[in-house]
């Protein structure tokens, strides 16, 4: 079994943030987590992160959601460069015989594929693999000295080499494959008379060329999917490439996405064959979209089940289930684990929060449905509120099959409306309704009695 080490300790100073670098989201996941999840892709499954008191926190809720199961962390403090790091990393790994991956953090667009062709690499006869990659100059990235035409020589730091050393135009990606027996011997013998007063995990690579040993590079067919992350205009650069990576992906199972450009998607969503999504939606933490639904445009969509033949737009669906036929906009909210029915329509400026809508339930306009549970084929009056919050807590509504919500109704809840019940325009409902009983007024009485009066 492969293991590998993952490099998470870097404060980014260039971010500019309080926050970690490896922490910064992309698509909706921090780095770390798509690198571990490439990992995971590449069936590496024993896994040590070596962090900073905040990823050391975070790095197993991570590991565990990008599915990877369980990890190894440890805290590199002071952070004395790339190589301090691994020598912490491999301080705390029982030594064993064979591939050790070695890998950046800030690697959110590495793919499994190539993480697989690293690590086959590295063989017996081959002391180490690194990938490299061609990339446009001038650039920081460390590069590339060739001893031959499938030979390293050395690796350079931009702020330690020559003008003709920036002058080359392979760089060091970040992702290496070690014969582990020799990686620990060359890392004992780092030194840090550089530049940055560091240990450098690049140095590794000239000691073992320096004691005849074998590195190969690894040429990554684009530059781009071994971008590391350094400043904040780098992660947008980065999160446009990875969103186009998602958008065709879906595109080429089936799904319109009209405009990639100005659509926003996540990993582990479900989007079925012929959905089609309109411009300016986003859409994320493992919603599922059934075929033949439309979402968008100008849309937010997050943690949501969404049905076939369902329409969402320019509205925002949160925690929620919609089933088939339904249809959702504009200006809606429908959030806190709503669950509406086949054929409900909710329309322009209705909320619904932990509502349950059956079939066939209307709400057009200007409503709020919280904490309710609404029977089939009721009509929600313009304006209508369910009273849910005493000062207190929340109370529930439940209304039956068939109601007939009159326009601007206040029903305060805790309340039940029976079935085939009616409320009149602007009535205050503060006592329960019994099936069949028109009421109406403020507070709402059953008509026949206010007639009597």
């Amino acid at each position: 079994m492969i293991r590998a080490v993952v490099l998470a300790a870097g404060k980014g100073t260039r971010m500019r943030s309080s926050r970690s670098k490896v922490l910064h989201a992309l698509c909706g996941r921090p780095m770390l987590w798509h690198v571990l999840r490439a990992l995971r892709d590449a069936d590496v499954s024993d896994v040590l992160v070596v962090g900073n008191a905040e990823v050391c926190g975070l790095a197993p809720e991570l590991s565990s959601d990008a599915g990877l199961g369980s990890l190894e962390v440890v805290l590199q403090e002071p952070q004395l460069g790339t190589g301090h790091a691994v020598q912490i990393a491999l301080e705390k790994l029982a030594p064993k015989r064979g591939t050790l991956l070695v890998l950046n953090g800030d690697l959110p667009l590495v793919e499994a594929d190539l993480i697989r062709r690293t690590a086959a690499t590295r063989d017996g006869e081959i002391a180490a693999a690194l990938v490299t990659a061609t990339m446009p100059l001038p650039s920081a990235f460390g590069r590339i000295v060739r001893g031959g035409l499938d030979r390293v020589a050395k690796i350079v730091e931009a702020r330690d080499a020559s003008d003709d050393e920036l002058a080359l135009d392979e760089m060091n990606a970040g992702l290496y494959a070690y014969d582990e027996a020799k990686l620990r011997a060359a890392i004992a013998e780092l030194r840090n008379d550089n530049a940055q007063g560091e240990f450098y995990l690049t140095d590794t690579i000239g000691r073992l060329v320096s004691q005849g040993d074998r590195v190969v590079p690894i040429l990554a067919e684009d530059y781009r999917s071994v971008l590391g992350v350094n400043d904040r205009a780098e992660l947008a650069a980065a999160t446009a490439l990875l969103n186009r990576r998602l958008c065709e992906h879906h595109m080429r199972n089936g799904v319109t996405i009209v405009d990639p450009a100005r659509t926003y998607l996540e990993p582990d969503l479900e989007i079925a064959a012929d959905a089609t999504i309109l411009p300016n939606t986003a859409i994320g933490r493992r919603s599922t979209i059934g075929a033949h639904s439309e979402i968008g445009p100008n849309c937010r969509i997050a943690n949501a089940k969404i049905g076939e033949h369902t329409i969402v737009t320019e509205s925002v669906v949160l925690d929620s289930t919609l089933a088939d036929f339904v249809y959702v906009g504009p200006f809606a909210h429908i959030r806190g684990g709503s669950e509406l029915g086949t054929g409900v329509r909710i329309g322009d400026f209705v909320e619904t929060k932990a509502a349950k809508l059956a079939a066939g339930v209307r709400a057009a306009h200007l409503s709020y449905l919280g904490d309710t549970t609404v029977g089939e084929r009721t009509n929600i009056g313009a304006g209508t509120i369910t009273c849910n919050y005493d000062g207190v807590k929340k109370n529930t509504t439940t209304i039956g099959k068939d109601v007939f919500i009159g326009s601007d109704s206040a029903l305060v809840a805790p309340l039940e409306i029976g079935d085939g019940a009616m409320t009149g325009a602007g009535s205050v409902v503060i006592r329960d309704v019994p099936p069949g009983t028109r009421v109406a007024g403020n507070p709402a009485r059953p008509l026949a009695e206010k007639e009597k009066a």
